[in-house]
């Protein structure tokens, strides 16, 4: 957190963030448990609740690494947008009822494996971007350059432009096909890929602002690394 906050403020952030990291940690024992205990018939149910709570507990964690002034309640992502949690309740429900009508549905394994790997996958790739341009990054999109700055090109950012929202993408979309949710898989594929459309272009709008022919040579070399997702072009 920022020095010099209220001393309210600081009192109301420490609240939330640790009835935040309790119910995470809750979810994250709850989906071992499920997963080692219970019937097989919930064993994607047990991946799912680990790697949502891993997910969202880690992106606090990196954050207090990498920007540890900027931390706050916000940095788990778990209140993203309202249509963030209106997604992850209609996929609840979709789990919910598919396994009540077609409880053969829930139990292909192999097509959970693969969400699991997509979203472990995933993380990876969003946490190693995170990592690799530390104070560089942010959840939000900055539109004033602060002093330090830096267009980060190496590391996994010499693969790919923008590597924290493809292992974001991937990792939205592996989380309905642990499920086996088909349903949700394609909606979520739809409205990740509209998402990062549209978060990329805006973004690159700054980036571009800020660093001018350098960011244009760097998109000329390296692709966003998501599917048929261009960024903005000034050519």
């Amino acid at each position: 957190m920022k020095k010099n906050l209220p001393l309210d403020f600081i009192v109301s952030q420490s609240f939330h963030i640790v009835w935040r990291s309790i119910l995470l940690g809750i979810g994250q024992a709850l989906g071992i448990t499920i997963t080692s205990c219970c019937s097989t018939n919930y064993l994607s149910l047990g991946w799912y609740i680990s790697v949502m709570s891993f997910f969202h507990f880690s992106e606090f964690v990196v954050t207090s690494i990498i920007r540890p002034q900027n931390l706050t309640s916000e940095s788990f992502l778990l209140n993203h947008s309202k249509a963030y949690g209106i997604a992850a309740l209609v996929s609840w429900i979709e789990y919910w009822t598919e396994l009540w009508i077609f409880p053969g549905l829930k139990n292909s394994y192999w097509i959970s494996g693969i969400g699991l790997f997509l979203c472990i996958g995933g993380e990876i790739v969003r946490k190693t971007a995170m990592l690799t341009a530390f104070h560089n990054f942010d959840h939000l999109i900055r539109t004033q350059r602060e002093e330090h700055h830096q267009l980060v090109t190496g590391g996994i950012y010499s693969l790919c432009r923008h590597p924290s929202y493809v292992g974001w993408f991937y990792w939205s979309i592996g989380t309905q096909i642990i499920l086996c949710n088909p349903l949700c898989s394609v909606a979520y594929l739809i409205a990740s890929w509209k998402f990062f459309n549209e978060r990329v272009f805006e973004e690159e709008v700054t980036l571009l602002h800020f660093f001018g022919k350098e960011y244009v040579a760097y998109q000329s070399k390296v692709p966003t690394g998501l599917p048929f997702i261009h960024g903005h072009n000034i050519n």
